[in-house]
């Protein structure tokens, strides 16, 4: 068995897998799999409901807050940080030590704000300087 510990997809317990299986082709007698399911009918609509639901539960999300559901992954919060935090005076300060961290000092900048690249890389992001020295 491989065991995937990166970054993204992970590991699933196999009765997970199996269930997904299942319901891939039939989502619960309806004939048809979530992903061929208009994003607006009353089967997708109980599905959004539960999970909101259960991750408000797992969350303890008040009910005076919205949850959205967005697409984008990991890098649309190279936009989501900086429109959301960056309101008031628009300044900013990034530790930069890899590729990730220049992708989201980059986005900010989109945003003018006042970015500072607080470390400068050593290399192509081989190595972290200095705690000292920053």
């Amino acid at each position: 068995e491989v065991y995937n510990f990166s970054a993204g997809p992970c590991c699933l317990p196999k009765s997970v897998l199996k269930k997904a299986q299942e319901e891939a082709l039939d989502w619960h007698g309806t004939g048809m799999s979530v992903m061929e399911m208009s994003h607006r009918s009353v089967e997708f609509a109980e599905i959004m409901a539960k999970t909101e639901e259960s991750f408000r539960k797992l969350m303890d999300v008040p009910d005076n807050y919205k949850i959205l559901f967005l697409p984008g992954g990991a890098s649309m919060q190279f936009s989501g940080i900086p429109m959301n935090l960056l309101t008031k005076n628009k300044k900013a300060n990034y530790l930069v030590f890899g590729t990730w961290g220049k992708n989201a000092i980059n986005h900010a900048r989109r945003y003018d704000a006042d970015v500072t690249e607080v470390v400068e890389p050593i290399g192509k992001y081989t190595s972290i300087p200095e705690y000292d020295t920053w």
